[in-house]
């Protein structure tokens, strides 16, 4: 241990060295690059998918003239998309005040709202005369009467989290313009990579145009392979990079609350982090992640195409589907590890799995509640939105000249609720890497938390220890 350093008890009953001349605990790593391999397979597949693009190009459309009714259709559809995203924005930055306001009667709403849920479908099922329907429902009603009954002690807990991350993300609320660039970033990449597998389908993929449909047999599975991990690779490394990015600007509000602030040190710095140093260690997680979702779709499309039985492709995709789900679980929190301390993707998982083993599983719970109401929040932004969308039509004439897109109305609602669902995300999805982080810290530095936040810190410690009493 350095000279000066000192040994502080984790909530969660392990101790924890930490250097009394630093405010970052023993655990932060040198500044250097981080699995820096996988970085380079990141961009090494960028820059083939941009080169398929500009090889084999798009086919040229000799009927480029555009008549000035279409122009004003989808002029028409791009205003209302610019309206409801707004009201999104607006919206969502309206719920996030709520968050901080009662966030433990929302968490007590979302487990209730699942028990209704599931005794609706119940009383729906029966009611039609579906039996099946109703057994079933009556299942999920259970299940989720147990799980509300085992969880609600736990809602204190749950609540003190919530209201932790949110006033860290509120201190440095600049983050949440982060969130929103590399989602728009993903959605280039997705526009990108549709336009190069347009482009190489009849060259590369030997697929050919039989009465105006594209039609693609004999389908060479190892190159579709290829260009689905090259997909999912990179959207999977941009979705992580908000949650490490997330995750540093949070450590440093804990330890450092000086550079707090809207554009403040802590959010530029985790940026420049997340981008530079520990780029390959999210490269290489992501990987592993794609490339069990790049199987999974080769197994879907085999399945469509008869190469493969269908009781076969269920069990594949069911084993695989499991195996997405441990590892996206387990990437959540190795990577909270990578944008607090530095590691290395392998570090960070052995030392995530060390903390679970110190603290046991009891304060995961409260991520899985925080979800809950976080989902909900989205979809109430997003029903909203969609109705947004239908007066939005109904008030101008924006789409007065859409005649060949069917009901106005249905559009201007899918519209808003689809906008409104990803804008509200975004923002939701920072609060739950910010949830997540807390809980680690809160095991790993509590003395730096009660010393800049006591009043936060002493909620957390009573809430965990009515939960689990004797725990602290």
């Amino acid at each position: 241990m350095n000279a000066g350093g000192t040994v502080q008890a984790s909530p969660y009953g392990h101790t924890t060295e930490i250097d009394s001349d630093n405010p970052f605990i023993v655990k932060k790593q040198p500044k250097k690059c981080r699995d820096p391999l996988f970085a380079v397979l990141l961009w090494a597949n960028v820059a083939v998918v941009v080169g398929l693009f500009i090889k084999f190009g798009m086919p040229a459309d000799e009927e480029a003239d555009v008549e000035d009714e279409e122009i004003a259709e989808y002029s028409g559809i791009v205003k209302i998309s610019i309206g409801t995203a707004a009201a999104a924005a607006v919206l969502s930055g309206a719920m996030l005040q709520v968050l901080l306001c009662i966030p433990e009667l929302l968490i007590k709403v979302a487990v209730l709202f699942n028990v209704a849920m599931a005794a609706l479908v119940a009383v729906y099922g029966f009611y039609i005369g579906q039996t099946i329907v109703g057994v079933v429902g009556l299942i999920f009603l259970a299940l989720m009467v147990c799980y509300a009954y085992a969880v609600w002690s736990r809602i204190p807990f749950a609540t003190a989290n919530l209201r932790t991350a949110t006033t860290a993300v509120r201190a440095n609320c600049s983050v949440s313009f982060i969130a929103y660039i590399f989602t728009a970033l993903a959605f280039a990449w997705f526009v990108l990579w549709s336009l190069a597998m347009a482009a190489i389908q009849k060259d590369v993929l030997g697929c050919v145009e039989q009465d105006g449909v594209t039609v693609c047999e004999n389908l060479n599975y190892g190159v579709l392979f290829l260009l689905f991990v090259s997909l999912f690779f990179t959207a999977e490394v941009l979705k992580n990079c908000t949650h490490v990015t997330v995750a540093g600007v949070v450590a440093s509000w804990w330890f450092e609350p000086q550079n707090n602030g809207f554009c403040g040190a802590s959010v530029l710095g985790s940026f420049l982090r997340t981008i530079t140093t520990s780029f390959g260690s999210i490269c290489f997680g992501s990987l592993l992640v794609a490339i069990i979702q790049a199987v999974r779709q080769l197994v879907e499309m085999a399945k469509q195409n008869e190469d493969l039985g269908s009781t076969l492709a269920c069990c594949i995709d069911c084993i695989l589907g499991c195996l997405e789900s441990l590892l996206e679980y387990f990437n959540k929190w190795a990577f909270v590890y990578v944008g607090v301390y530095g590691y290395g993707y392998c570090e960070a998982g052995k030392s995530v799995m060390q903390l679970f083993k110190d603290r046991g599983w009891e304060a995961v719970i409260a991520d899985d509640l925080v979800g809950m109401v976080l989902f909900m929040m989205s979809l109430i932004v997003g029903a909203i939105t969609g109705g947004i969308g239908v007066l939005l039509v109904r008030s101008t004439e924006w789409l007065a000249n859409a005649d060949g897109i069917g009901d106005t109305d249905i559009l201007a609602f899918i519209i808003g609720i689809v906008l409104g669902l990803l804008i509200c995300s975004i923002l939701m999805g920072v609060i739950a890497s910010a949830v997540n982080t807390t809980i680690v810290l809160f095991a790993d530095a509590p003395a730096e938390f009660e010393k800049h936040y006591p009043e936060l810190s002493n909620e957390m410690r009573e809430a965990y220890s009515a939960a689990h009493p004797g725990s602290i």
